[in-house]
């Protein structure tokens, strides 16, 4: 009996499967029962509850959001205000005045005489968004006589600059008050004949007046272009203040040393004088001054070269 134990034929895989099948319908059945014993809530839950819990993949949708910037009518309100000043009561069938009146169909035209003229020019200074669609713009019109004037224009914008309206008559407004002025880091006065001095001077007749190549004045991997044409035929370096004076009064600076300057020129052309300011950072290199940026108020040019 051993014996024909021992050399009997192993399960076959179809044996194997159908024994798995009749373990599972056995507990399934015992899970039944218990359930009819805990009650018929659980019961419920038991026959409810698959034998195979299949988990799907939710599919996520991304969505794209887009950041929404307000629009300024500061544009808007300065053609408006040009053309409405430019306006008269009396002549309503004009450009000027069929211009206004498409962009404010409720502001009534100026009464004046034909022999006021119109402004020279206008300019935005200052736009305030006061609810989620009404701006105000302060735009300033000056005239022939130099004279200016502050104009406060309502202005009704959507949200995406899609469409405007002027839905008021302008306002004359004080114009904006006089900000005080940062104190400048510019303190050290550097002599006119400095290593300093005369590097800045020699790069910036190059770069506004043409005498020279401005490549030969520039820090490695600095890139500016020259103002073409050359708008000015000299210009002299009047006076110079740095930010760092250590550095600025070394005539043989170390490698990497660096400062930052303040050159007040003066250029001429054939048409007179004209006095300019320029900011520029220096780098030190092989015993000579190098311009490693140009800046004036903001940076204007420089970086590393393509």
């Amino acid at each position: 009996m051993q014996a024909a134990q021992e050399h009997a034929a192993p399960p076959t895989a179809a044996g194997a499967r159908l024994q798995q099948m009749r373990r599972r319908a056995r507990l399934g059945r015992l899970g039944v029962w218990a359930a009819v014993a805990a009650g018929p809530v659980a019961l419920a839950v038991a026959v409810a509850t698959p034998s195979t819990v299949v988990q799907a993949a939710s599919a996520t949708k991304s969505t794209s959001i887009k950041a929404t910037v307000p629009a300024d009518p500061s544009g808007y309100a300065m053609v408006f205000l040009d053309a409405w000043l430019r306006s008269r009561a009396a002549a309503e069938t004009t450009a000027q005045a069929r211009l206004a009146q498409s962009m404010a169909p409720d502001v009534d035209l100026p009464e004046v005489s034909d022999a006021q003229a119109g402004p020279e020019s206008v300019v935005a200074v200052r736009s305030a968004q006061q609810t989620a669609t009404a701006w105000s713009v302060t735009v300033a019109a000056q005239y022939a006589d130099g004279s200016l004037r502050y104009f406060a224009v309502p202005v009704v914008a959507d949200s995406h600059g899609a469409s405007f309206t002027v839905s008021g008559a302008p306002g004359v407004v004080a114009g904006p008050a006089r900000a005080k002025g940062a104190q400048s880091p510019y303190s050290v006065a550097v002599p006119t004949g400095s290593e300093v001095s005369s590097a800045a001077g020699e790069f910036l007749a190059a770069y506004l007046a043409g005498a020279g190549e401005v490549d030969r004045y520039l820090a490695p991997g600095v890139s500016l272009t020259p103002v073409s044409p050359a708008p000015y035929q000299t210009v002299t370096v009047q006076q110079m203040l740095a930010a760092d004076q250590e550095a600025a009064a070394e005539s043989v600076p170390a490698d990497g040393t660096r400062v930052r300057v303040m050159a007040e020129v003066e250029a001429r052309d054939r048409g007179g004088r004209w006095p300019l300011a320029y900011e520029l950072t220096l780098a030190a290199r092989s015993g000579r001054w190098e311009v490693a940026s140009l800046e004036s108020g903001t940076a204007q040019a420089g970086g590393a070269r393509s």
